[in-house]
């Protein structure tokens, strides 16, 4: 299979995609979080900030602070017990247990990793990776490495003004071993959804922060010690609590920096790691996706833009003006819920809708190395939507144009049921949910520009934006539910895509629920 046709598979025909007879061997799956061996171990502090507001830059910064905001962005927060339904066909009688975080996961493997370059009162300068199972930092490399992360990122960031460096990675077994080559297009998303949760959170503590896509892998990874047969980073988030360079083109753009020959000047390192898995089994398509996704030399980096969508004509619903929404960070991230079929159907009012999208899009625009800085940029993933019993706006599918925070009317009517066919399990009763949302992007995700990476580019930011409408529809008391499962191909005609070249990514049902029969433990202070 092509990568071209594997990339095409994924999204409109799973099971091509995905290697024949997969089951799931849930006796031998592995951890949903990596231990390492051996190591220097910085335990963190547990007494956490128990609300989280926007606020300005830190008065101080120590590890105790570094310590909340990793815990707010991907600690362990929750254990859930929950049980299967009455009418279940699942013959094992015992609850469902599981540790909750957060920013959400696909079945809750968490497939991404944290690793962090610090330099902060109380700790040694160096890389370390995010122990989540113990709240603790181990320590990989000690020392200084402004120079050769400045070079990595194609010299576009002034690393020695940050305090701190992010670098979100994947392990590829992680969740393959339950949604096989399918894994790959969840990988994309999880980190996105985790880097938007890093982004909101990165704004409560004061600190500045933006993401870098394109790097060198090979010296990247080489730095965390990561085997790139098991795991590779995808994103860099910089983070800084004063004014910092922040350039797209790089300002020595012109010295062309190879990524095998920088990650010449550190020797390697081999951190020994737990796997619980037995047999770890092989994933050809994923590894093959990730070299095809390699940039090995600073002259690869392009800054792109957003081509938005060809200009609609449809008609306009305009929404009310509202004031940016102000929520306890904190109280939306622990209240956040996943409703399946716990979706109650009641009448959500214009104020909530224009809340919901203007707050998920406005929160959503952040410094990053695809577009240039200091220009208005046309966001790169959009927001369409399937609404029933909004307060003043009649049921249909609409367009949402963030540039003029309006409505555009693409096709009118119930569309509810029509999306309940679409899905690939009835997880979900769209019958009971006032706002389906459909988060976009472009069909071909920017191949020409940026080759294979554009596409797991796109998955992230894709995740990104979803993040920021879960936390809104939270704040707002409602519930979100991110879908995979779902006929894009239906989407897309329901909503004219083809028309402007896009394609829907993922399927967000939002609206009011009911509490479901669970036991939950909070894990915080």
């Amino acid at each position: 299979m092509s990568l071209e046709e594997f990339l095409y598979n994924l999204h409109f025909d799973i099971d091509k995609a995905n290697q024949p007879n997969w089951e799931a061997d849930w006796e031998d799956a592995p951890l949903a979080y990596k231990l390492y061996r051996g190591l220097p171990v910085v335990p963190l502090s547990t007494e956490v900030p128990l609300t989280l507001t926007r606020g300005g830059p830190p008065a101080r910064l120590d590890l105790n602070r570094v310590s909340h905001f990793l815990w707010y962005v991907f600690g362990f927060t929750q254990l859930s017990q929950s049980a299967f339904p009455m009418d279940s066909t699942e013959q094992d009688s015992y609850p469902l247990q599981s540790y909750r975080r957060f920013a959400p996961s696909g079945g809750a493997l968490y497939p991404n990793e944290l690793y962090v370059y610090l330099k902060v009162e109380g700790l040694p300068d160096g890389v370390y990776h995010y122990d989540v199972a113990h709240h603790s930092l181990v320590l990989l490399r000690e020392g200084n490495f402004d120079s050769y992360l400045a070079r990595a990122l194609g010299n576009r960031c002034d690393i020695s003004s940050c305090f701190g460096i992010v670098f979100v990675s994947t392990m590829f077994w992680k969740n393959f071993f339950k949604y096989n080559n399918f894994a790959y297009r969840l990988q994309g998303l999880d980190a996105g959804v985790l880097i938007g949760q890093l982004m909101e959170v990165a704004k409560r503590f004061g600190f500045a922060s933006g993401v870098y896509f394109q790097f060198l892998d090979t010296a990247i990874n080489h730095l965390l010690g990561l085997s790139e047969q098991e795991e590779s980073v995808y994103s860099i988030i910089p983070l800084s609590v004063e004014a910092t360079i922040w350039s797209p083109t790089g300002r020595d753009l012109y010295e062309d920096i190879i990524s095998e020959e920088l990650r010449q000047e550190l020797p390697a390192i081999q951190p020994e790691h737990f796997e619980r898995s037995l047999s770890v089994k092989e994933y050809p398509m994923i590894t093959a996706m990730n070299a095809a996704s390699k940039l090995d030399s600073t002259r690869s980096f392009r800054v792109i833009g957003g081509r938005g969508t060809a200009e609609r004509r449809d008609p306009a619903v305009a929404l009310p003006k509202i004031e940016p929404l102000s929520y306890d960070l904190a109280e939306a991230c622990g209240n956040r819920f996943s409703p399946d079929m716990d979706f109650v159907l009641r009448m959500v009012s214009q104020q909530q809708l224009a809340t919901l999208l203007l707050e998920a899009t406005a929160s959503f625009l952040y410094r990053n190395d695809l577009d240039v800085v200091y220009r208005s940029n046309v966001p790169r993933v959009t927001i369409y939507s399937c609404l029933y019993n909004v307060e003043g706006i009649s049921n249909g599918a609409y367009y949402y144009d963030s540039t003029e925070h309006m409505l555009r009317e693409i096709c009118p009517g119930d569309h509810r049921l029509h999306l309940q066919t679409g899905m690939s399990l009835d997880n979900v009763n769209l019958l009971q949910v006032p706002l389906c949302l459909h988060v976009a992007g472009d069909k071909e995700f920017y191949k020409t520009e940026l080759g294979y990476r554009g596409y797991r580019i796109q998955q992230m930011e894709a995740g990104m934006l979803v993040q920021r409408l879960l936390l809104a529809a939270q704040a707002l008391g409602m519930g979100g539910h991110p879908l995979l499962g779902f006929d894009a191909n239906l989407s897309d005609e329901l909503y004219k895509m083809d028309q402007q070249g896009r394609t829907s990514l993922i399927q967000i049902p939002i609206g009011p629920y009911r509490p479901r029969p669970w036991l939950r433990g909070s894990l915080h202070s």
